[in-house]
């Protein structure tokens, strides 16, 4: 596509990248085929190419409005797009540039600034958000409709955890709202290590991945978490932390990106790469290593008292949803569900298994009415088989999911934890 930044554009930290991304797209369309908003909405500029075009036209010098912030808005960022595009389009990053320029030059109506506001203090602080939670129990029956479905009518207890006691070790990020919302996650992804001979070394000083931050737009908030997460992460990486784990997968996605962002950044650009290197969600941790060794019986004397603790019986039939930062941020479609295969779980099948369930960080939040349209699909979808439960790999699908108050979600690693005998 031929593209000729403006003066004002080529200022910009990011211009030749955006410069190349757009050239790079050959208008051909493939990307609207499987655009969740474009396929409710019907329009052109709630399309990829038509929201590369409106980035074109404001990084060219051309005017921009209200309008062109409500169509970039719309966009879920669940990155369908680059999976479909035959160009090799890198569409969340254009998407990035343009939206933080456009934050610059149009100013939004004071409810959303508020609103944005509202969740960048809130979602990375977890102390904060728990206070919050709670009293979201409380007020459920006065709370608006969005934020009402936010709050989870059912948190699993978590499961104790195994003390660190093998020498192979890896980080692990715990997360903004899981440790709330869902704090059996990690507990049974350490039970579950543990059984194949990994442990988890705490770093206390890990917060928010940045990814909250930095996709409402407050990008070097989000980039200044990335920074400070890597100085926490660096003296376990240097003593030989096999990986940084992540559970759920929309913060993954974003730890992998860590090396491009920083990239620039001569005091971090080597540390960060570092980092997006050891980055693995935790299926990869697993696919590597002998999982069949899980369904044998624990030794007598191997805290044989975790047995206790798992619920009884364990969901055989089951629905998977794979969130989009795991089948086309990192390409990991297909990894969860051939290791529930191959721990004899029944996988029903699930039409449209592409598309977004409408979380998309606080997207549901932002856009309550495209998200609940697009939780309903899913739900239709994921529900066609009739499994006992569904499970996924993200925090925020779990939650937006389970919402709805139909089938049960949980994670996936929890519905292993449990099977173990």
């Amino acid at each position: 596509m031929q593209t000729n930044l403006s003066d004002a554009a080529k200022t910009l930290s990011r211009a030749d990248e955006a410069e190349q991304i757009l050239r790079s797209c050959v208008h051909c369309g493939f990307c609207n085929a499987t655009c969740p908003t474009y396929q409710l909405l019907g329009n052109e500029l709630d399309g990829p190419r038509g929201r590369i075009y409106l980035i074109k036209q404001m990084l060219e010098g051309e005017p921009v409005t209200r309008k062109t912030q409500l169509h970039l808005d719309r966009c879920l960022t669940c990155r369908n797009c680059e999976t479909t595009c035959p160009s090799g389009v890198t569409y969340h990053a254009l998407l990035d540039i343009g939206r933080a320029e456009l934050e610059r030059r149009v100013r939004r109506p004071a409810t959303e600034r508020l609103l944005r506001e509202g969740l960048r203090r809130t979602i990375p602080h977890p102390m904060v958000f728990e206070a919050l939670l709670k009293a979201g129990r409380v007020l459920r029956p006065f709370l608006p409709a969005p934020l009402r479905r936010k709050v989870p009518k059912r948190v699993v207890r978590p499961l104790s955890r195994p003390t660190p006691r093998h020498q192979r070790t890896v980080l692990i990020l715990e997360g903004c709202v899981q440790p709330t919302l869902s704090p059996n996650t990690n507990a049974a992804a350490a039970r579950v290590l543990d059984r194949l001979g990994i442990s988890i070394t705490n770093s206390n000083q890990v917060g928010c991945c940045g990814a909250s931050d930095y996709h409402l737009n407050a990008q070097d908030a989000g980039l200044a978490r990335a920074r400070r997460n890597i100085d926490a992460w660096w003296p376990a990486v240097q003593a030989g932390a096999e990986a940084i784990v992540q559970t759920a997968s929309g913060c993954g996605a974003f730890v992998k990106e860590y090396g491009h962002l920083l990239r620039e950044d001569p005091s971090y650009a080597a540390k960060a790469q570092r980092v997006s290197e050891l980055a693995l969600d935790l299926v990869e941790v697993l696919a590597r290593e002998p999982i069949e060794r899980l369904q044998t019986d624990l030794p007598e004397d191997t805290q044989a008292s975790l047995r206790d603790e798992r619920p009884k019986p364990v969901p055989r039939r089951i629905a998977f949803h794979c969130p989009c930062t795991l089948q086309h941020a990192q390409k990991l479609g297909g990894a969860v569900e051939s290791i529930l295969q191959r721990l004899g779980f029944d996988l029903t099948s699930v039409p449209d298994a592409h598309l977004c369930c409408g979380s998309a960080g606080t997207y549901s939040i932002t856009q309550p009415d495209l998200a609940e349209r697009l939780r309903n699909n899913r739900l239709d979808a994921l529900e066609g088989g009739k499994p006992e439960l569904i499970v996924t790999a993200n925090i925020g699908c779990q939650v937006h999911l389970d919402g709805a108050g139909r089938t049960p979600v949980r994670h996936w690693i929890e519905l292993i934890d449990a099977s173990l005998p």
